[in-house]
């Protein structure tokens, strides 16, 4: 595939505004959205997803660093990643295309779709060959696009993932105050060793440990059953309007990228965009809101993607730490057998909620980048049939993320608000200790 790529390089006649053309930030948007297509049609989890972003995101920020003085690179900040592979001095290249040919090698890696981001790469550079970049130009941005992606790999092939896909099955406990596989396909638990993938920012997985669940009980005095009522209740209670609404926002934040419906003896899944994914379509969002140019709408992908990275690491240590019921289970076992959630109910452990954890974090990363009370029309979902919705800032986005999952019936309250408050102490550290402006500032 690089040979086909390098010999388009050679066929156009030069064009002294290239590096300015390239530089536009379209060409990233559109190479972003070709791999969250890919990560759909995949069907990989939420945490697996997070992982895609992350490398892809560092290996474009990372290729095109060269080009932005008023950006330093992400080696010795990162856990375990080591000085990235300079270009050769006194020699020109077009460094946004190397981002976006390292964005393309490292995504292509690690999904499963390989034809499709060929197909999409083959069309993508025909179009980038027509803005007249010099062969000799277009020969050495790619190779070094290459050297980047290698380097950023052999990082990636060191974060236990690998390993871990060797390791037992999630074991159900008969404790009944443990998670359950839940209907309709009652799966096992997904990634219950996603704690051990090295973290890219955060000291360790339990850095930000959140306080334990409400202890679990059947007395109908209980805390524990308290909580339980309120998502029994949280639909059943409102006012027809207030119930509309709230089943709107727990549609618009579902983000399952695999939900199974049965009728019958049929059986047919639909796909749709991780809830890491909508926050990458989020930033996409605000990037072209702000007019951020080509650094920038780097800058905000990479940011996002490492608070998302290690937001789903925190998270899901806690999940198979604290390994809580379902309120769709302990609703059907002791108050209503024939009660369904409005959403359906993923496979893996109650607390915390990693919409809560990883939409606080991103949106801290966002306003970072943005600012305070950036709104915006969120339209990340109108491709999988459901209308945008309108946010006065990112926090007040994530806010409403995070309590989806309770009018969705898969939330307790505390998995919420502890979730919001775990994340937001990931996104803090994140953007405190990754500095990608030379200034020492993320603004």
């Amino acid at each position: 595939m690089l040979i086909v790529m390098l010999a388009l390089g050679a066929c156009q006649q030069s064009n002294p505004n290239f590096q300015e053309d390239v530089s536009n930030p379209e060409f990233f948007h559109r190479s972003m959205k070709q791999l969250s297509d890919v990560i759909v049609h995949d069907i990989f989890s939420p945490p697996v997803a997070s992982r895609i972003y992350g490398y892809s995101s560092i290996a474009a920020y990372e290729a095109a660093l060269p080009a932005f003085s008023d950006y330093q690179s992400l080696a010795g900040q990162l856990n375990g990643l080591e000085a990235v592979p300079q270009p050769e001095e006194g020699k020109t290249y077009c460094f946004p295309l190397a981002g976006i040919h390292a964005f393309l090698k490292v995504g292509k890696a690690l999904t499963f779709s390989e034809d499709k981001m060929e197909a999409y790469q083959e069309e993508l550079y025909a179009t980038l060959d027509s803005l007249g970049i010099p062969g000799d130009v277009w020969d050495r941005s790619l190779a070094y696009g290459e050297e980047v992606a290698g380097h950023i790999l052999a990082w990636a092939n060191k974060d236990m993932y690998k390993e871990t896909r060797t390791y037992p099955k999630y074991s159900i406990s008969e404790d009944p105050a443990r998670w359950q596989p839940t209907p309709p396909d009652y799966m096992d638990g997904i990634e219950p060793h996603w704690q051990k993938i090295r973290t890219m920012v955060l000291d360790s997985a339990q850095q930000f440990t959140p306080p334990p669940p409400t202890a679990f009980s059947l007395d109908k005095e209980s805390k524990f059953m308290a909580e339980t009522m309120e998502v029994y209740d949280a639909l059943n209670a409102s006012a027809p309007e207030e119930r509309e609404e709230r089943v709107a926002i727990a549609k618009f934040w579902d983000c399952n990228p695999y939900v199974s419906h049965h009728t019958g003896h049929v059986m047919f899944a639909t796909k749709k965009i991780t809830p890491g994914g909508h926050w990458i379509g989020i930033t996409q969002i605000a990037c072209r809101k702000a007019g951020a140019d080509f650094m920038k709408t780097l800058e905000a992908y990479t940011l996002t993607s490492i608070a998302l990275f290690d937001g789903f690491i925190s998270c899901w240590d806690e999940k198979y730490r604290s390994n809580l019921i379902r309120p769709e289970t302990v609703i059907n076992r002791y108050i209503d057998e024939s009660w369904t959630p409005t959403l359906q109910t993923p496979p893996f452990p109650e607390y915390t909620s990693g919409h809560s954890v990883i939409s606080r974090a991103a949106a801290v990363a966002l306003t970072s980048v943005f600012g305070d009370n950036f709104s915006f029309l969120d339209t990340t979902e109108e491709e999988y049939g459901l209308p945008a919705r309108e946010f006065g800032s990112f926090l007040a986005a994530s806010s409403e993320a995070a309590v989806s999952r309770l009018y969705g019936g898969i939330h307790y309250r505390p998995a919420i608000d502890n979730g919001v408050a775990q994340g937001e102490k990931v996104g803090d550290f994140v953007v405190k200790h990754v500095q990608l402006r030379q200034q020492m500032s993320n603004k």
